[in-house]
């Protein structure tokens, strides 16, 4: 299996009634063995994130199968999550955050968790990227740092959440 034969859609604000499901679906499957109480509210995040006029969403399909997904929307200004790890913003501070990034163990080590991160960022008119990283999954945080995010902090957003290593990439 290689990442040419995902097919990559990308999907709005408006489509999430119809992918919602499969959001959800793809991330049952990525979490099978390893879900925890902080996972198991996944249903709510979908909707907080997809509930702005923002969203982006790209899925990967092969041969119809959803394999993964990329998903994200631009930061509410002055609540950026790498506000609080800078002393100087940046001039331009419009930030895009990437909040899922998921692909099914099928298909892992294939290439398409870089080829959704690329498709989702690729037209992106922010500025910036920002996303938070479990610091238990250090393979993880090493794949986004060789697409050029760095680690500027830590942050954890909700009592019950992992200590989030914070990353942040300049699109432009």
């Amino acid at each position: 299996m290689t990442t040419a034969t995902v097919e990559l859609r990308h999907y709005g604000h408006d489509d999430l009634p119809e992918i919602r499901q499969t959001l959800l679906d793809v991330h049952a499957d990525a979490y099978a063995d390893d879900m925890t109480e902080f996972d198991e509210r996944f249903p709510w995040f979908v909707d907080h994130w997809g509930g702005n006029p923002g969203f982006a969403c790209v899925i990967g399909y092969d041969d119809g199968e959803p394999v993964g997904f990329a998903y994200g929307a631009p930061s509410t200004p002055g609540r950026e999550w790498w506000r609080e790890h800078l002393t100087e913003p940046p001039a331009d501070d419009s930030t895009f955050s990437l909040s899922e990034l998921m692909v099914r163990p099928k298909w892992r080590k294939t290439g398409t968790a870089e080829r959704l991160h690329a498709a989702l960022m690729e037209s992106r008119p922010e500025a910036l990227a920002a996303l938070l990283v479990d610091p238990d999954h250090p393979k993880v945080q090493a794949l986004y740092e060789t697409w050029e995010y760095r680690k500027i902090g830590n942050r954890q957003p909700f009592p019950d959440s992992p200590n989030f290593a914070v990353m942040l990439r300049y699109l432009r």
